[in-house]
């Protein structure tokens, strides 16, 4: 049975998808600005981001108020092509007026990536001090065709962590190292934006909004109370 979520945004194309993100990631950050001295988020990568990151490169926002950081990362260099700090840098760190000092790249240290995702779950504790999770203003994500987002995949033990924010998850069928933020570190965010488009995504979409609860099968069933925009060939039938 299919229990599509309450905030749920249908765009027509991924162009339409694009311009309704960048949209309300621009009214986000002004509106959270009234009222405190920063604004944090939590990126997501993949091709669907990417071009929204470089439309919002060419935005007149307050970027000396924005923080940026890294919801999952590949255990490559960042000058590697797979890398997702090189990724953003590409499409808008590298275009817009942003202090190095806002930028929070994962530390990656390809031969010992459990030091590595350490070393980030501290530089995160360290930004949202006394905190029992990351309170991020945004956590963007996406949702591949298995239903894993970030890099929390099917049948990986970062899914059960629950106590880390920030953990070093081994992938089997890629047989490689891949950090993530946990459930928990990612559900403390006061917004959580689901990005989805392609016909390929359409049946893991149907069943993670099923009524029928499988998280280790379908680990974006561990994100609650988001706003998803997805496009039409996405939508699972109705």
């Amino acid at each position: 049975m299919n229990a599509m979520p309450n905030d749920v945004s249908r765009l027509a194309k991924v162009t339409d998808l694009h311009d309704a993100v960048v949209r309300d990631f621009c009214q986000l950050v002004l509106q959270t600005l009234e009222h405190q001295d920063r604004f944090s988020v939590s990126l997501s990568g993949g091709s669907t981001p990417k071009r929204i990151y470089e439309i919002l490169a060419g935005k007149e926002l307050p970027w000396q108020k924005i923080h940026f950081f890294w919801g999952d990362e590949r255990n490559v260099p960042h000058d590697h092509d797979d890398s997702n700090a090189k990724m953003v840098a590409l499409a808008l760190l590298d275009h817009a007026d942003i202090p190095a000092e806002n930028i929070h790249r994962v530390p990656v240290v390809v031969d010992d990536p459990a030091s590595a995702a350490k070393q980030y779950e501290a530089t995160l504790r360290e930004f949202f001090a006394d905190q029992d999770f990351p309170s991020w203003d945004l956590n963007l994500l996406g949702m591949g065709d298995d239903a894993h987002t970030a890099s929390l995949f099917p049948g990986t033990d970062a899914i059960g962590e629950n106590e880390r924010w920030f953990v070093e998850n081994y992938v089997e069928k890629m047989s490689t190292y891949r950090y993530t933020l946990t459930a928990p570190a990612i559900n403390s965010a006061k917004q959580k934006w689901f990005m989805v488009a392609g016909g390929n995504k359409q049946d893991a979409l149907s069943q993670v909004w099923s009524s029928e609860r499988n998280v280790d099968a379908l680990p974006s069933q561990l994100i609650q109370d988001a706003k998803w925009y997805v496009t039409d060939d996405a939508m699972p039938p109705q």
